[in-house]
């Protein structure tokens, strides 16, 4: 069975890099630019993890955080930044809403984000999911 990825970031490139890599290592992914954008998509492609930056014009990260664990509670949520100043936002809104929030630092080396996603769901590693594939280097 398919894990399914959604990913979110206002800077296109991200998410599409993004989205290939997970895809390219045996998971469904999407990519979505703005936090109402993957909250629509979420609804329909119910995602086993929702990765988002925190910081996006209109709704941030953590507004959208709050939307999806209200309407998939079962949902793992993993964010990224590229502002070591938003850990201390993050830190306080896994506080308040009594669930952890495991961040992550922008660039992010792709092995280290698929051993933090396989994690978060529970996979052990060993399966093909678990493998590390570039797409041709991206």
């Amino acid at each position: 069975m398919r894990r399914r990825v959604l990913v979110v970031d206002d800077d296109r490139l991200v998410a599409d890099t993004l989205k290939m890599i997970f895809t390219a290592n045996g998971f469904e992914s999407e990519a979505c630019y703005s936090a109402a954008e993957a909250l629509k998509r979420a609804r329909s492609f119910s995602p086993a993890l929702v990765l988002c930056d925190v910081t996006m014009p209109d709704e941030n990260g953590l507004q959208l955080a709050d939307a999806v664990l209200r309407e998939m509670p079962s949902c793992q949520l993993l964010m990224l930044t590229a502002y070591s100043s938003n850990a201390a936002q993050v830190e306080l809104h896994s506080l308040r809403t009594n669930r952890p929030l495991k961040l992550l630092s922008k660039p992010c080396r792709p092995e280290v984000l698929l051993e933090e996603v396989n994690a978060l769901l529970g996979m052990d590693g060993t399966g093909s999911q678990a493998m590390l594939s570039t797409a041709g280097g991206a």
